[in-house]
């Protein structure tokens, strides 16, 4: 199965933001590319927000292009398999914490945004981090910070903060 294949079924497996879910069920129908970064049109991204359960705090990148605290994601790759292997292969990448695991149920929320490449059409996961957990700063980030659960409302926007809620309602 491809890539976009598995994007499709992701897509029409997830119950919520039904609007939004045609949305971009319908990109993809138009855009045999819409999985990837060439995609001029807008791409499907992947991206995954790291939690700590244990100690009530999530993990975010200062995006070196955005200057913004986001989680973890980005554009697919060839390389991925799946949707879900693209939010963890980028979760991992980024925070440099081997050992992520994703929450079960497949993606946690929806979010398109515009960014200077494109419109993402952004299916976001939730990664456990691992008891012990130590991050390393990748390339793509200013900065990478450990933030308790009422902090982020502080430091990142509405769709970090609605990805928390989501992923906390799922624990």
């Amino acid at each position: 199965m491809s890539l976009y294949d598995d994007a499709v079924l992701v897509l029409k497996g997830y119950e919520d933001q039904p609007d939004l879910r045609q949305t971009y069920l319908e990109h993809l129908e138009a855009h045999p590319d819409g999985m990837w970064k060439a995609c001029g049109d807008g791409h499907i991204t992947a991206s995954a927000l790291v939690i700590d359960p244990s100690r009530g705090r999530v993990l975010l990148t200062l995006h070196k292009k955005m200057r913004m605290w986001l989680q973890m994601g980005g554009h697919c790759e060839p390389s991925d398999d799946t949707l879900a292997a693209a939010a963890l292969r980028e979760a991992t990448e980024e925070s440099g914490i081997a050992g992520l695991t994703l929450l079960p149920g497949g993606p946690v929320r929806l979010d398109r945004h515009h960014t200077p490449c494109a419109w993402h059409l952004d299916v976001q996961y939730a990664a456990l981090a691992p008891a012990g957990a130590v991050e390393a700063i990748s390339d793509e980030s200013l900065d990478l910070r450990w933030f308790a659960y009422d902090e982020v409302a502080d430091v990142a926007d509405e769709s970090v903060v609605r990805l928390l809620e989501a992923t906390r309602a799922r624990l």
